[in-house]
């Protein structure tokens, strides 16, 4: 497999969600090794709170966003390995009926995209309600792990407790799963909750986040991708990254900025501003065309990236 994917597909990509670059080799492999097998080397595409159902003046346009983002990644020769759905697949409703609707009608829509291996989590306006029963019901487990090409993967459910908590039972899973994995493993967690104390006032937290992490610790290369803030966000616990990917629908306030979270509000001038715009380079070095010319602002928008790449 040749691993180049061209500048143009990847920034077809990048407008609608995280890029994550991957390698299953170590680090100390990685570095300088001419050898360096490239089928170990991939990327996949991380799509957060799509929010599927929402109707509000954040985004007037919000049911026309997720079929739009459909037809951005089939029509776009950079061919992700997976795409991952790291929560918010739909809208809070106090309804179980509409609830059950709205996620199926989100996996029917997920069905069209032309990556098939596709893997889900639960944001709380899925799972909180009903403890994820509705979710369970149309898209399996909402824990689970699972390998790629050397990596292992690690999806958590902390949302369908309402505390935002794995709970007991979860962490004795996580715990027996890391048991099974060689130190040198390389780890990546997928959740919706940041695992650290963002902001624990707005529920930008997970309640026994700190558990989990001290689970993870001893393997040093880990890393989390997660949703929920609706904002670019990274930060570092010891040697662990984690990376927050921006909603597809609308976009919140920077941390306690503000007194009460909500929604900022829409731009009709500049309709995607802040909303799931992101790349990540993640364990394997980038290839030389990505290090050179896709490093971008955070603040850039998809307009000017598309102006670049012409």
């Amino acid at each position: 497999m040749t691993f180049n994917p061209s500048r143009r597909a990847l920034l077809q990509l990048m407008s609608v969600g995280g890029v994550v670059f991957a390698s299953g080799l170590p680090r100390e492999a990685r570095a300088g090794s001419k050898s360096r097998p490239q089928e170990s080397d991939f990327f996949f595409l991380q799509l957060s709170d799509l929010h599927w159902g929402y109707d509000g003046p954040s985004n007037p346009r919000a049911p026309e966003v997720f079929p739009q983002v459909i037809e951005t990644i089939n029509g776009s020769a950079a061919k992700p390995d997976f795409v991952v759905f790291t929560g918010d697949l739909t809208h809070n409703t106090d309804d179980p009926a509409v609830r059950r609707k709205r996620l199926r009608e989100l996996k029917d829509l997920t069905a069209r995209l032309s990556c098939k291996v596709l893997h889900f989590l639960p944001g709380e306006h899925d799972a909180a309600a009903d403890q994820g029963a509705a979710y369970k019901e149309l898209f399996g487990p909402s824990y689970y792990s699972f390998d790629h090409k050397g990596v292992h993967f690690i999806a958590l459910d902390n949302v369908s407790d309402k505390r935002g908590a794995l709970g007991p039972v979860q962490r004795d899973w996580l715990a027996a799963d890391l048991k099974k994995q060689p130190r040198h493993t390389r780890i990546m967690v997928l959740t919706h909750r940041p695992l650290f104390d963002l902001a624990a006032a707005w529920e930008w937290a997970t309640e026994d986040g700190a558990n989990v992490i001290d689970m993870l610790l001893p393997y040093p290369q880990v890393s989390v991708f997660y949703g929920h803030i609706h904002q670019e966000h990274h930060h570092q616990t010891e040697h662990i990254a984690h990376h927050a990917a921006r909603s597809l629908v609308f976009a919140l306030p920077a941390p306690l900025s503000v007194p009460k979270k909500a929604p900022l509000p829409w731009d009709a001038a500049h309709p995607r501003r802040g909303l799931g715009y992101r790349a990540v380079a993640e364990a394997a070095a980038w290839p030389p065309i990505l290090k050179e010319q896709l490093l971008e602002p955070a603040a850039t928008e998809p307009e000017t990236l598309e102006k670049k790449a012409t």
